[in-house]
This record gives C-alpha cells, structure tokens and sequence, in this order.
C-alpha cells in the first residue's frame, strides 16, 4: 500500500511536458492583437501558461520567441494562402480571387485576432524595435515578390501584355491587403471585404494594363 502511494506522488509531481507548438499559438494570438512593444515577458508567461525560465530556454528572450512566432504565423497561414496563387489549374483571375477571398477570411476569422498578423504588428513596431521591424520588412518583401513571381508567370502565359509592369501591379495588390487588415481591424466583416475583392477583380482587365 505504501509503495502504490508513494508512486502516486511521484506521477503527480512530474512537471508538464512543454508544448512548443500551443505556446506559440498563444503568444501569436497576444503579439497578433496588442503588438511587439505592448506585449511583455510577463504577458507571454501568463497567456502560454510555461513558466518563465522555459520560456527563455527555448527562445532566449522576447524577440526570440517573437521570430519564432512570425515563422508559425507564415506556415499556418501565409504560405497556404499563397499556395492558391501558384494553382496551374486555375487561371489568372481564379488563382488571384482565391487568394484575396483566402486573405479576407483569414483576416475577419473569430478563431484569431482580426487583420494580419504581419501588418497588425508592424503598425505598432516602436523605432527602438530595429531589429524585429527590420525582420517584418523583411516579410512585407517577401509578399509583394511572391505576388511578382506570380504575376511574372501569368506574364509568360500569355494572361498580362508583355509591356504591363508586374511590379506596380504587385505593389498595387499588397495594398489592397493592408487595406481590407486595417478594414478588419475597424470591425469590417467578411462580406464586406469580400466587395472589396470584387472591385479589384472588376477592375483588374485594366490594372493588367498598367
């Protein structure tokens, strides 16, 4: 009887194995809603749940743990939508329309903080964070050269002239994103931003012009 006690102890004082993946759920939701500086050690502690010194083991200090969560946000997120745009089956303006409609639900979900994540935290990003705004910018390039490559491809099908520039078109379509992430955070809903993909689709013969 003792023995069988004594094990019982011992199964309840083993610490909580640390779920890596959940934690930076938890933390993306919190730097997604209020932000790089906003969010402190103390807050990311609290919201994960893991204690402190894990925390610091696994990602050294704030900004570690910040790289760690922008590398989370791009595999859950970014990289399938941007999948959408490379869907050879699908044509200029299907692929275009499934990744802006990918976007917008994305963007207006209930399971996550509205807007994107990327954009929602850079807007905030305080000039002594040089470091972490220079890794956003960083990803704001990499957006607007996915869309190039993209655009670049459909150039050489034959589906935008060879004298448009893809680059102003690129450039023209992030803004659109920020766009329909700020209209989000504003409380704008699916459908709303849904009409904004239509007005861009609408207008997109004579963008491809540009």
């Amino acid at each position: 009887m003792s023995s069988d006690i004594s094990c019982i102890k011992k199964s309840r004082g083993r610490p909580k194995v640390f779920d890596r993946e959940a934690a930076l759920d938890k933390a993306m939701a919190l730097f997604w809603q209020h932000g790089y500086e906003a969010t402190s050690m103390a807050h990311l502690v609290e919201a994960t749940g893991a204690k402190a010194p894990t925390l610091y083991a696994e990602f050294t200090n704030k900004e570690g743990l910040f790289r760690a969560v922008l590398d989370r946000y791009i595999a859950r997120f970014a990289q399938k939508h941007e999948a959408c745009l490379f869907c050879e089956e699908r044509s200029l303006e299907e692929a275009l329309e499934d990744y802006l409609s990918h976007v917008a639900k994305l963007f207006t979900d209930k399971d996550t903080p509205a807007g994107c994540f990327i954009i929602c935290t850079s807007s905030v990003l305080a000039t002594s964070s040089d470091d972490i705004s220079a890794v956003i910018k960083a990803r704001h390039a990499m957006q607007e050269e996915t869309l190039i490559r993209f655009l670049s491809k459909r150039q050489a099908r034959g589906e935008i002239p060879s004298a448009s520039c893809v680059r102003k078109l690129a450039k023209y379509l992030c803004c659109i994103v920020q766009g329909m992430s700020v209209s989000a955070r504003e409380n704008a809903s699916y459908e709303e931003l849904l009409q904004i993909v239509n007005t861009t689709m609408r207008l997109l013969p004579e963008l491809k012009k540009v």
